[in-house]
């Protein structure tokens, strides 16, 4: 081997060492275990374990390739950038439009903070509906329960699960992570299903309702998808 060989293959191998550092891998998420599926949950509207998957992967490649280009600009990677419940909020908003894509017979409810998220194509006009009464409700969340809505209602709720970095990490000493999917669960949740919190006269805090211990168990006894990782008894 010649020293020009030599050389270089130094370079590419400091090349590399500095390439994978753990911020640069934290940019790259984690794909979604096809096995993690349940073929045994009860989905309304049409919708099935492929369309979720489909949408599901396709916000992992979303996410991955907007922190790979935010990288290569020294920019942090988006979940650290935004609080924590803006981040949540996009994760539900981005498979509230993804989930039609893959799904025909659900639409995306077009009217402004409309409930549920997706409702039945064509029964609304324009499919746009304030409360439309029948459809499914869609969160993002970073915790396995203590789900939280607006208000307590009668819904379908799908809740999907991950985990990622926080703005805070840096400063409590956090090592970067990249973004997953842990679990997706839903089921029909009665008004009974939640605990109204509100809010005080003088408290500038969102009005909420959290799922209970019953909301809880309808949507575990129907869980859609959990990670290798997430033993059964853990959630």
């Amino acid at each position: 081997m010649t020293i020009v060989a030599v050389i270089a293959i130094g370079i590419a191998a400091r090349k590399s060492q500095v390439a994978e550092t753990p911020e640069v891998l934290a940019c790259r998420p984690t794909p979604i275990d096809r096995k993690g599926f349940n073929p045994k949950a009860v989905i309304p509207y049409g919708l099935t374990t492929g369309h979720i998957y489909a949408a599901m992967k396709e916000f992992v490649d979303f996410i991955g390739f907007i922190n790979q280009q935010l990288n290569t600009k020294s920019i942090p990677r988006l979940e650290t950038m935004l609080m924590p419940a803006n981040f949540s909020s996009m994760v539900g908003e981005f498979m509230n439009a993804s989930i039609p894509k893959y799904c025909k017979t659900l639409a995306k409810n077009k009217y402004h903070n409309g409930h549920p998220d997706l409702i039945p194509v064509g029964k609304f006009p324009g499919d746009a509906a304030q409360h439309a009464g029948e459809g499914i409700e869609i969160k993002g969340s970073r915790y396995l329960k203590g789900w939280q809505g607006h208000n307590p209602e009668d819904t379908w709720l799908m809740v999907f699960v991950f985990d990622g970095g926080r703005p805070s990490d840096e400063a409590k000493g956090v090592k970067p992570k990249p973004f997953k999917f842990v679990m997706v669960a839903g089921a029909e949740l009665k008004k009974r299903d939640w605990l109204f919190a509100g809010r005080s006269e003088t408290s500038r805090r969102t009005i909420t309702a959290s799922v209970t211990k019953s909301g809880y168990q309808k949507m575990m006894a129907n869980w859609i998808y959990r990670a290798p990782e997430l033993g059964k008894d853990e959630a």
